[in-house]
């Protein structure tokens, strides 16, 4: 079964990619970013960097989830500091990526789309090992909310595009808000992570619960921004979206994840959440992955967004589970459906990218020229 179907496809091979914006930091870093990007050799795929800087990230943040399943363990100080790095390195090669492309004449719209998608999975990786490296695992519901506003946030930048064929940046945005994380890592490698727990004088609140009310303002100030774009109208016919659909359409996908996610932890006997932090907010996140990566395929092949999807079966199986009376053990549960999802998430990014490669007659890893389709 494909993922896209004809006119999907033809409609996608005609995207381009449009952004407006740029951040306060960005300017200083694209010094740095353009230097980086002549050390690479010609003959180096974009896509080849993007994946290359996904697995840095995902092996240091993996460690650190292996020394903290709880969010409340303390992992050596080295731990803490290479996720710092492991996230600058991440940061570095996303975003010479596409200037790669460009340097090569090898720019498709499966770059871009398999930017995104990494993304979307760094998204989780990141919010998750930093939310560890604060220790929220003493406060989970915090830690819940910290890692849901991360994963909607990057969904609603996305929805703003599928809206309005343009992603947009603000003052304040995913440049400056990496570069506070890999600092906040490298800080806590080096004092340790005990020292989120100092209180601030003033406010009487611990580093931890400071660092959640900025991450607060930070979103409330940043769905604003996205909501008047999304309210003002869209690109398509009668301000509707890329697609000639609703513009608010696209908040059914993510609500159902939130809404069920939040639903399940608060119902749970077991205390699925505050037993299994990192477990749980991990499943949540690569379902929140998935449903972001088809609101971007859905805005590059200009597409109306289903609102059910495979992704949905994990949540929807601990939901009536609980519902029942938890018949199952919701913990062997979880595990199942974290499994699953990431299955299917992964099975999703390689039928899409397979058959967008294909259909643009280009390999994802290689710019060596594909034979000519008959």
């Amino acid at each position: 079964m494909d993922a896209l179907n004809e006119q999907q496809l033809k409609r996608l091979k005609d995207h381009k990619y449009s952004a407006t914006g740029s951040s306060l930091l960005e300017p200083y870093f694209q010094v740095y970013w353009r230097w980086l990007v002549e050390l690479f050799p010609m003959w180096v795929a974009p896509n080849a960097i993007t994946v290359l800087g996904l697995l840095i990230n995902a092996i240091t943040s993996l460690l650190l989830i292996m020394y903290c399943p709880t969010a409340t363990e303390t992992a050596p100080n080295w731990i803490y500091t290479i996720n710092g790095v492991g996230l600058f390195i991440y940061q570095s090669l996303d975003a010479i990526d596409g200037k790669q492309a460009r340097r090569t004449g090898s720019s498709t719209p499966l770059g871009e789309l398999f930017d995104h998608g990494m993304d979307s999975v760094s998204t989780v990786l990141v919010a998750l090992a930093f939310a560890i490296a604060l220790k929220m695992g003493e406060h989970p519901w915090v830690m819940m909310f910290m890692c849901l506003t991360s994963y909607f946030t990057f969904y609603f930048g996305h929805w703003s595009a599928y809206v309005t064929g343009v992603l947009q940046f603000g003052m304040f945005d995913v440049t400056e808000v990496q570069m506070m994380t890999y600092l906040g890592f490298i800080a806590t490698g080096y004092f340790g992570p005990a020292m989120w727990s100092t209180n601030v004088p003033i406010v009487n609140w611990s580093m931890q619960m400071v660092m959640a009310g900025v991450l607060a303002i930070g979103c409330f100030v940043t769905y604003i921004r996205f909501f008047k774009v999304i309210l003002k109208g869209g690109c398509g016919q009668n301000g509707s979206t890329v697609a000639n659909t609703s513009v608010v359409s696209p908040f059914m996908n993510i609500s159902i994840v939130l809404g069920l996610a939040c639903c399940i932890a608060s119902q749970s006997k077991s205390q699925i959440l505050q037993r299994n932090p990192v477990l749980y907010l991990f499943f949540i996140g690569i379902i929140a992955a998935k449903v972001t990566n088809r609101i971007i395929v859905a805005h590059m092949s200009k597409s109306e967004l289903v609102v059910f999807d495979s992704s949905l079966i994990g949540p929807t199986i601990l939901f009536f589970n609980q519902y029942f009376g938890s018949l199952f053990n919701e913990y062997f549960i979880l595990v199942g459906c974290l499994v699953y999802s990431c299955v299917d998430l992964l099975r999703y990014m390689h039928m899409t990218y397979n058959q967008i490669a294909d259909h643009l007659n280009v390999y994802i890893f290689s710019l060596e020229p594909r034979n000519k389709k008959s």
